[in-house]
């Protein structure tokens, strides 16, 4: 099987080429084709011998991803349904707005977290992607829209943390001069609340951490997110109070509104009493109805209440609408469509 030169970090590339009786400096002229000048070949690589690329080609590639379906909203987002080499699909969602281009990107082909709100949860954890299976979807939009992608964000299918050593490989690649050169403040990860791994995360990277809550009483998250029995809303808590926060950075609190269910006055109070004095934001997500399960989305008058409560808390909480609700916006709800999508043409 061949070697996927996208699939290492600098100093694993350099060490691959040093195996192979190769100088560790080239590991930098490889990166910079691939991930600056976007070559898809190495016969491509100019200022490396003819010696290095056969010895390469015989033993190496460059991969690159399948766009089965591109489906365009009108508020300008597109969504991108890939096909990985084994035929199992992800989806990436890109989001341009008047002063950012924001890419959303998948982690993990399903999820093993059960969060019983989410349609790519039900599927349940297929695999992991690797980090050039992340990387890729990054490189594969950028050659296909129009603006230069300035936010990542880590919120796709899957999570992040728990497909962890590749997904810190990619952020390196997406993070480093000699890959795609992407500020870590532009770079957001979300997680459910994997305590460890938040803990693991906060020594190594200086990415934006969000933390999907998405509720105020213990009571309430496990009903809908079932991890919530093994790290509890204070373990979560008192993780995000130790997390080391560079000077001018918060935490972000994700917070899907269900109606009926964690949207009323009180639970907005519990939840402000809950972040109490930390550095933190609250993104206010009306739930994206996709009619699979029993939640739906609260009326905008309860929207506006609850962020109200918040707001005089001094608390910062944006509401954030789903983008792309004309196009299957929610999470999964495009690679559940399964082979029905997968047949039809690629359409941009």
């Amino acid at each position: 099987m061949a070697v996927d030169l996208k699939n290492f970090r600098y100093e694993e590339l350099s060490a691959y080429l040093e195996s192979i009786g190769e100088k560790s400096y080239r590991a930098r002229q490889i990166m910079q084709w691939i991930y600056q000048k976007k070559v898809k070949d190495l016969s491509e690589i100019s200022n490396i011998s003819n010696d290095l690329k056969t010895k390469l080609k015989a033993s190496c590639e460059i991969s690159t991803l399948k766009i089965v379906t591109c489906l365009a909203s009108r508020d300008g987002s597109q969504k991108f349904l890939f096909e990985l080499s084994d035929g199992k699909t992800v989806e990436t969602v890109y989001m341009p707005t008047e002063d950012r281009a924001t890419l959303c990107i998948s982690t993990q082909v399903g999820c093993r977290m059960g969060c019983t709100f989410c349609l790519t949860a039900k599927q349940g954890l297929v695999r992991q992607l690797s980090p050039s299976e992340m990387v890729n979807q990054v490189m594969e939009v950028g050659s296909r829209v129009d603006r230069r992608m300035t936010n990542i964000v880590l919120m796709g299918m899957g999570e992040p943390l728990d497909n962890y050593e590749s997904v810190l490989t990619a952020l390196e690649i997406l993070q480093s001069k000699w890959g795609l050169n992407f500020s870590q403040r532009r770079i957001t990860l979300s997680t459910v609340g994997l305590v460890p791994a938040m803990e693991r995360l906060g020594k190594v990277s200086s990415v934006n951490l969000a933390i999907s809550l998405n509720a105020a009483t213990d009571e309430k998250r496990s009903q809908i997110m079932p991890l919530n029995r093994k790290y509890r809303i204070k373990d979560i808590i008192e993780a995000a109070k130790r997390y080391p926060l560079k000077s001018g950075r918060r935490i972000t609190f994700e917070y899907v509104m269900l109606a009926g269910l964690n949207d009323t006055d009180e639970d907005a109070r519990q939840f402000a009493k809950l972040l109490g004095e930390l550095r933190c934001k609250v993104n206010l997500i009306p739930f994206n109805d996709h009619h699979q399960g029993p939640y739906r989305r609260p009326s905008e008058e309860r929207i506006a209440a609850f962020q109200k409560i918040l707001v005089d808390r001094h608390i910062t909480a944006p509401v954030r609408y789903s983008r792309g609700e004309d196009i299957l916006a929610a999470c999964g709800q495009l690679a559940s469509r399964g082979l029905r999508v997968e047949k039809s043409s690629p359409s941009s």
